[in-house]
């Protein structure tokens, strides 16, 4: 199960240029509050086969999609602290395709996951809605891109949620006659 390209590793700068366009011209606080309504909007109705099933041979399921934003909403809280905890900090990457194969992705607990990534997502919120201007200008080292600054993470992010709701909206157009 690998989804591998400069959009998926996200080693690269490629990788934020490319998931950045995804936002487009929205404003990312918004686009964060506004995510847990539309990813529970985008898996309602669905049934567990449709969950489970990846659009095709060695891509995600739609269950996967929704674990994956849980895990890295986790991995995001952890980032937005340390940065603004230690400036200049190292931020660790992780291994997307790693987590989905040894945590069970593809057949993850949707309802469980939408419900750890809306608390988690809350917290950060609330955090994000307290940074100064200043605080946006602080940077972390991430492990595989580099010096990030906490207002690029924020775009970033809100523009990860963006894709992969378009994402789930794909896997189901996918699905579509496949499975019931």
């Amino acid at each position: 199960m690998t989804e591998k390209s400069a959009l998926h590793t996200g080693a690269t700068p490629a990788y934020a240029d490319a998931m950045l366009e995804y936002l487009g011209g929205r404003e990312p606080l918004p686009v964060f509050a506004k995510t847990p309504e539309d990813l529970r909007n985008a898996v309602a109705g669905l049934s567990q086969k449709q969950l489970e099933t990846p659009e095709k041979p060695g891509k995600w399921s739609i269950a996967a999609v929704v674990q994956h934003l849980a895990d890295v909403e986790i991995v995001l809280g952890f980032r937005y602290r340390k940065l603004l905890g230690q400036p200049g900090a190292a931020l660790p990457a992780i291994d997307q395709d790693a987590w989905a194969d040894r945590l069970g992705y593809l057949t993850a607990d949707v309802p469980a996951a939408l419900e750890d990534f809306e608390a988690v997502r809350r917290a950060n919120l609330r955090l994000l809605r307290r940074v100064t201007p200043e605080q946006l200008q602080l940077f972390g080292m991430h492990e595989e891109r580099g010096r990030e600054t906490l207002q690029h993470m924020i775009r970033l992010y809100a523009a990860h949620d963006c894709y992969h709701l378009y994402q789930i909206e794909r896997i189901k157009a996918a699905l579509r006659g496949l499975v019931g």
